[in-house]
């Protein structure tokens, strides 16, 4: 944390609660805004009369494990146990909890500080309320398991006892606390079940898609296939006259798709009658601006503008035409990859209850000041009108940092006032209305000397863009590497227009630049006579710290080397000639999402089809594990999620404006069987910790292709992988 934000006074105020509780409403200046405004985080911590404690986990629970590891580090720094603490999620309100949102694994780096000295402040005010109460220092006190000691003496007293004096002293400034130092940690660093994961496993009501209110009214909505289409006439009484059919709705869209599209809601009693009566709906639709969009049509596209003057500049250093002109050897290959969708186990679902001017939504949300925003809008309402409650989430992946869905939900309860309103997406409408990761086209160039060494580096990007800027998910960043590791780079940007929506996918861009620009380097390495962790090393010989843009931690290349040679233990790596025909070990690395990650994957081909038989799996995420379990849990969940998209399958296609697929059959989802053994272990550095539900993902696709590679000898440069590229 800044100086300039430890110089700003955080504010902490106490409470008492019926009953004898103390309410602790703990404030600390989190972070700095750009325009200079301090953004707040908020914890409450309740203290019961019995000495128990409930801690407020601020941030949606997406299974990425932040209402266990919130509630974790506050316990800590209070000292208390962790079988006294209690987990209740909050609702969404960023005026009194701060920032909310959950995506781009930032909850670790972005709370660790702030959330820690929440806790610390509390056991401060107590301290002090002890040391006034005995007429000692409070240097001379010392705390553990919810309560203060004299050391002198020896006696103690329970934090529940001392509640109502703490309540009345001044709150300490959060720049004058004292954190625990890591080797005292007897919460963090320790595994701990997820807090909710009996009650799931109970199979009990968390999540959105369980949520019912009394007199709930059911609804679906239909869309035109075809994004953007807008609506011109439907047999809307034929419907209503259907039994059990409570409401026919037209909803009037803004023609995009965050506020969402011109739709038909058909509401009931039961989602099965709602969804059913759509059977019946006849929808004319103006399809006539969003037609002409399909897959045939963006790669025959694409081979044209890769060919072309590119649209913009990301990367320009040093003389790359000069370089290129000098090379030894020059390598060359095109990469390519589809649209994703995010494809999660719960449907998108949402429900409103507008009353009396204002409205309240259940929504599984990830970014719930957005859906607030969006929803005031389109509502016309002030934002304090608008009140969001978390609930459970069913796979997340960067869709329901999207909101759509609560924007389509308050539509349809503002014509229904004081009647609740349920949406949910069928199966098919969630595969079809989705914020695609975009797919995109790579035309690479790399410059060898005569040693081996790469001098100059070329990549030609084809995506979707408009107006010279690449649509959500499609950006290249300028430090894509080997820039900064190299003089000669240059990576370029072109676009082709669609109407499908993009959004952000579980490790967005990265997921896609990974799997392209690793299995290039992995061309690289073999035309230099090495292999690609040699390759690597060698780029990251020098010690570097690289910037990495406004608010981004420099890249350091010492960590890249540590996690790097890692891995290469781990997988025993020179052994890998020794395998049998047939079987392959390929290697990765990338850096996403503060994390630095590497990776060996064992590939048998087995009657032409690629066998995952292990995966090992190297990360850096800085000095502290917060919860191991949750930590193993989100390097193995990422491993098998980008195994499969690249074997399962996976992609999404487009004909006259409209997605082709509608559910797993068609693009399917990695299954157990074909889950092999991961192997996880963390390199501790002396770096502040960050986040783990991204950067294990983006080198598990490239080190998969390069270990089919070393077992066939066939390159693979698309995705997803087929048997017909293994047996062609």
């Amino acid at each position: 944390m800044s100086a300039a934000i430890l110089s700003r006074r955080g504010f902490i105020s106490a409470s008492l609660l019926a009953g004898g509780g103390l309410l602790f409403d703990l404030a600390v200046p989190m972070a700095q805004a750009a325009d200079g405004t301090p953004v707040i985080l908020n914890a409450f911590i309740r203290i019961l009369p019995d000495n128990r404690v409930i801690i407020g986990a601020k941030n949606a629970e997406v299974g990425q494990g932040a209402k266990t590891m919130l509630p974790m580090m506050i316990a800590e720094e209070l000292d208390v146990d962790w079988a006294q603490v209690s987990v209740e999620q909050t609702h969404a309100d960023a005026a009194i909890f701060g920032g909310q949102s959950a995506g781009g694994s930032r909850t670790t780096p972005r709370e660790w500080i702030p959330t820690r000295q929440a806790g610390a402040a509390a056991r401060a005010m107590l301290v002090a309320a002890a040391a006034a109460q005995w007429g000692v220092g409070a240097e001379t006190l010392t705390t553990g398991s919810g309560k203060v000691t004299d050391t002198k003496s020896g006696k103690s007293v329970p934090y529940a006892a001392l509640a109502a004096a703490a309540a009345k002293l001044p709150a300490p400034d959060p720049a004058t606390l004292t954190l625990k130092d890591p080797a005292n940690f007897r919460i963090i660093g320790q595994s701990v079940v997820g807090v909710d994961t009996p009650a799931i496993v109970a199979g009990k009501p968390l999540f959105g898609i369980d949520f019912k209110l009394p007199g709930m009214l059911y609804a679906v909505l239909e869309t035109c296939p075809a994004f953007g289409g807008t609506f011109t006439s439907a047999n809307l009484d034929a419907v209503k006259a259907l039994p059990g059919i409570a409401h026919v709705l037209p909803i009037k869209g803004d023609g995009t798709a965050e506020s969402g599209y011109d739709g038909v809601a058909i509401l009931s009693t039961s989602w099965w009658s709602a969804n059913k009566a759509r059977e019946t709906l006849k929808v004319e639709w103006d399809t006539s601006a969003v037609s002409g969009f399909s897959t045939e049509n963006y790669a025959t596209q694409a081979v044209a503008r890769a060919k072309a003057k590119a649209d913009t500049d990301i990367t320009r250093t040093g003389d790359v035409d000069a370089a290129f002109a000098s090379a030894a050897k020059v390598v060359r290959a095109d990469y390519s990859y589809p649209f994703l969708a995010h494809a999660t186990l719960e449907p998108q679902n949402c429900t409103a209850l507008f009353t009396d001017g204002a409205i309240e939504i259940w929504a599984p949300t990830q970014n719930p000041e957005n859906g607030r925003g969006l929803v005031a809008k389109a509502l016309n309402l002030p934002p304090e009108k608008i009140r969001i409650n978390f609930s459970r989430i069913g796979g997340g992946f960067g869709r329901r940092l999207m909101n759509d869905y609560m924007v389509q939900v308050a539509k349809i309860a503002a014509q229904l006032p004081g009647v609740p309103v349920k949406l949910l997406f069928s199966r098919e409408d969630d595969m079809r209305r989705d914020f695609y990761r975009p797919a995109g086209w790579h035309g690479f160039r790399a410059a060898l000397d005569k040693g081996g060494r790469l001098t100059a580096f070329h990549d030609h990007f084809v995506t979707f863009g408009k107006d010279g800027k690449a649509l959500r998910g499609g950006d290249l960043p300028a430090h894509e590497l080997p820039a900064g590791l190299i003089d000669h780079v240059l990576l370029e940007q072109s676009f082709l227009p669609t109407n499908m929506p993009t959004g952000w996918l579980r490790a967005p861009g990265s997921n896609a630049l990974g799997f392209v620009t690793q299995a290039f380097l992995d061309e690289v390495a073999q035309a230099a006579g090495k292999d690609l962790p040699g390759l690597m090393l060698d780029l990251f010989a020098e010690p570097r710290v690289l910037p990495r843009g406004t608010n981004q931690p420099p890249f350091v290349t010492a960590r890249a080397k540590g996690v790097i040679e890692k891995v290469v233990a781990m997988a025993n790596w020179s052994g890998r000639k020794a395998l049998p025909k047939g079987r392959g070990l390929g290697f990765a690395f990338y850096y996403s999402h503060m994390g630095y990650f590497a990776e060996v994957l064992d590939v048998e081909i087995a009657d032409g089809v690629p066998k995952v038989k292990t995966v090992w799996v190297a990360g850096d995420v800085g000095s502290q594990i917060i919860n191991p379990i949750n930590a193993l849990h989100q390097v193995q969940g990422s491993v098998i999620e980008g195994l499969g998209q690249a074997l399962a399958g996976q992609a999404i296609t487009q004909v006259a404006g409209a997605v082709e697929q509608g559910n797993f059959d068609t693009h399917p989802l990695q299954r157990i069987p074909d889950t092999p053994a991961i192997n996880v272990e963390f390199v501790k550095t002396d770096y502040p910790p960050t986040g783990l539900g991204e950067p294990a993902l983006p080198p598990v696709i490239p080190a998969l292709v390069n270990a089919i590679h070393a077992a066939t000898g066939k390159r693979i440069r698309s995705l997803p992988v087929t048997a017909e590229m293994l047996n062609a």
